[in-house]
């Protein structure tokens, strides 16, 4: 099975196919940032605010496609805040819905292994009636945080793959 480097993050890394979609895309006032820190490691931090109906920040990364042919699960190495995220994908990134994984942070290095099936489709907050990530095509992966809550917010990425 070979493993796919979706982004490997250091000093050298572009940013330029990352994008910060805040909630004011509906409204809402929350902000965030994504840089690279003086160690080179992919930083996104920020504040959830839920005045306006927001509630939530995201960076989404796209790539040309990929195929996860033999592929089981995502590999994402990352130092969290103790909150808990969301790891989505999109097989078109064209498509409305997501494929969403939440997941819990500690405050150490940890690295968090997402099984591709258990990636649940949902559009807006809201679980859909359909089958979850099958792999088939990979245009974008996402990180997001909206818990319902006002809150801060710092993870630090250092490399996404999918083994």
């Amino acid at each position: 099975m070979n493993a796919i480097k979706i982004f490997d993050f250091n000093l050298e890394s572009d940013l330029a196919n990352w994008k910060v979609v805040n909630d004011a895309v509906m409204g809402g006032i929350s902000k965030s940032k994504f840089y690279l820190n003086p160690d080179g490691i992919g930083t996104y931090e920020g504040t959830v605010s839920l005045e306006n109906n927001g509630g939530f920040c995201a960076v989404k990364y796209t790539f040309e496609p990929l195929i996860l042919k033999s592929n089981t699960h995502f590999c994402i190495r990352l130092k969290g805040d103790g909150k808990q995220y969301q790891f989505r994908v999109k097989t078109n990134r064209t498509d409305s819905h997501s494929y969403v994984f939440p997941f819990q942070t500690t405050t150490d290095w940890q690295t968090i292994e997402i099984p591709i099936t258990e990636l649940y489709p949902a559009f807006r907050g809201q679980k859909l009636n359909q089958p979850n990530y099958d792999g088939s095509n990979l245009e974008e992966i996402t990180f997001l945080i909206g818990n319902k809550k006002e809150e801060t917010f710092r993870l630090l990425i250092d490399s996404i793959e999918v083994k």
